[in-house]
C-alpha cells in the first residue's frame, strides 16, 4: 500500500492506542497466572496479536473480544512446538526463557528484518548454563530451536543490551526452584521499560528487588489473576504531539500522567524545543514557539528517533540525536534509512555511527519516500508530510499494521488529507 498525503493541518482530539509494551507485558503476565484476567483497552497490531499466539501456544486459553481479553492461565504447558513471533523483537525476547521452563524442544521463527535481530544474550546464556540450541544458518538468528530447562541462580548482563532481554528473564526466574539474580555489569539503557515490567509483575503478584544494578528474584512465586487496563501509549502520542509542533492542533486522550513509560520523555524534548506542553481536562496537547535547535540523548528512547528526526529539520540551526546506534538494529537502519529518505525530501540530514545530525529550518518540498517496512517511519513521514510544500507519496505504507493499523483512519479523521494508490 502507498499513501499520497497533500499539506494541510490536522485538527481535533485523537483516543491514542494502548501501550504496545504495557500490552505485551499484561498478557504474558496473565497467561501465567492461575485464574481468570481480563485485560481491557487492546488495541490489535500484528505484533500484539504474535504475543497472543505465541501465548496460546504455550499453554494460555485467550479469548478476544473486541478491545478485551479473557485470559485463562497456564504455566507453560507446551501445546506446539514451533513458536511463530511474527517480526515482533518484543515476542521472541520475552518468551524464549519462558519456553525453557519445560524441556521439550522448541523453535522460535519469524519473519522480515526479525530474522537478522541479535539474540547473543541469550546464546552467551545459553552456553553459561548448559542450554541446548541451534541455529540453521550463519547469517540469521532465525530459525533457534532450544531446549530447557532453565535453572534459577546468577545471570550476568550487559546494560546497554536490549532490556527485551532483562525482561525475558525476569518473567521466567520467579517460576524457578531457587532464588536468582541478575547482575548488570554497565550502566543500564532503557531501564524505564524494565520498570515496565516490574510494575506489571507487582500487579499480577510477582516481586522482583533492584539495589546497585541488581535484579534479586524470589522463586517459586506465582502469578495471580487480576484484572487491567492498559494505558494509552506513549510512543504513538509522539507523533500527534510533534504535529502539533508544526502548527496541527491535535489533543490527546487516553494518556496518563503519571505513567513510567520511557517514551513519555517526548513531553520533555519537546519542552526542550520550545513547546509548551499541556494536560488539562484529561488531555494532552502542545501549543508551539519558534522551535530551538537541540542535542538529545535517544539511547533509552530509541522508538523516538524517526519522529524527533523529522520534527528537528523545522528547529533553527544544527540538532543532533546522539548515542543512537540501537536505532540500527530496529526494524531497518533507521539511521541511514531516515537519512535517505528525508534527503529526498529537500532536507539537511547527516550521520555518523551513533548519531543523527540535523541541519534545519528547511522547507519540505514533497516527494517519493520509501518505508522501509518500518511502522515508524511512516508515522514520521505522514506528520512531516502535513507542511509539505508538495504532496508526499510513501511507500510500503502498510508497514504501520504492526504497531497502529488505524494510524490513518485517525490521520483522516483528524482532517488529513489522505490517498492510497
Amino acid at each position: 500500500m502507498n499513501v499520497r498525503i497533500k499539506k494541510g493541518k490536522l485538527n481535533g482530539i485523537v483516543n491514542v492506542p494502548s501501550s504496545k509494551s504495557l500490552t505485551h507485558r499484561a498478557i504474558i503476565a496473565a497467561s501465567l497466572a492461575s485464574g481468570t484476567s481480563h485485560i481491557k483497552n487492546i488495541n490489535k497490531s500484528k505484533d500484539i496479536e504474535a504475543t497472543i499466539k505465541a501465548m496460546r501456544q504455550l499453554g494460555a486459553s485467550i479469548i478476544e473480544s473486541n478491545n478485551e481479553l479473557t485470559i485463562v492461565g497456564s504455566y507453560p504447558l507446551l501445546k506446539e512446538n514451533v513458536i511463530d513471533c511474527n517480526e515482533s523483537g518484543s515476542t521472541i525476547r520475552f518468551l524464549i526463557p519462558l519456553a525453557l521452563l519445560q524441556e521439550k524442544e522448541v523453535t522460535f521463527v519469524g519473519h522480515n528484518k526479525l530474522i537478522d535481530r541479535p539474540q547473543d544474550v541469550y546464546l552467551d546464556i545459553f552456553k553459561e548454563k548448559g542450554i541446548e540450541y541451534h541455529i540453521d544458518s550463519n547469517t540469521h538468528y532465525l530459525p533457534l530451536r532450544v531446549k530447557g530447562p532453565l535453572k534459577s541462580g546468577i545471570y550476568t548482563l550487559r546494560g546497554d543490551v536490549s532490556s527485551q532481554f532483562i525482561t525475558g528473564l525476569l518473567y521466567t526466574l520467579p517460576l524457578l526452584d531457587g532464588d536468582s539474580e541478575i547482575r548488570i555489569t554497565t550502566k543500564i539503557e532503557s531501564k524505564s521499560y524494565i520498570d515496565l515490567t516490574i510494575d506489571v509483575l507487582k500487579t499480577f503478584g510477582v516481586s522482583v528487588l533492584y539495589k546497585d544494578n541488581v535484579y534479586y528474584v524470589k522463586g517459586n512465586q506465582e502469578y495471580k489473576a487480576c484484572d487491567y487496563t492498559v494505558e494509552g501509549d506513549f510512543s504513538q502520542a509522539a507523533f500527534w504531539l510533534a504535529s502539533d509542533m508544526l502548527g496541527s492542533t491535535v489533543k490527546l486522550s487516553n494518556m496518563n500522567p503519571d505513567s513510567l513509560q520511557g517514551d513519555k520523555e517526548i513531553l520533555e524534548d519537546i519542552s526542550l524545543m520550545g513547546g509548551k506542553v499541556v494536560y488539562e481536562n484529561n488531555l494532552y496537547y502542545v501549543i508551539k514557539d519558534d522551535m530551538k535547535n537541540v542535542d538529545i540523548d535517544v539511547s533509552n528512547t530509541p522508538d523516538l528517533g524517526p519522529i524527533l528526526t523529522c520534527l528537528l529539520t523545522q528547529a533553527r540551526g544544527k540538532s543532533t540525536l546522539y548515542n543512537a546506534e540501537r536505532l540500527r538494529i530496529k526494524e531497518c537502519d533507521r539511521i541511514t534509512c531516515v537519512k535517505e529518505e528525508l534527503l529526498k525530501l529537500g532536507l539537511d540530514i547527516d550521520e555518523t555511527n551513533d548519531s543523527i545530525i540535523i541541519n534545519g529550518k528547511n522547507d519540505v518540498n514533497g516527494g517519493i519516500v520509501d518505508s522501509h517496512n518500518d511502522h515508524r517511519l511512516v508515522m514520521s513521514f505522514a506528520i512531516l508530510a502535513t507542511i509539505s510544500k508538495n504532496d508526499v507519496v510513501i511507500t510500503n505504507a502498510n508497514a504501520i499494521t504492526k504497531s497502529y493499523p488505524h494510524f490513518f483512519d485517525d490521520f483522516i479523521m483528524l482532517g488529513g488529507n489522505v490517498s492510497y494508490e
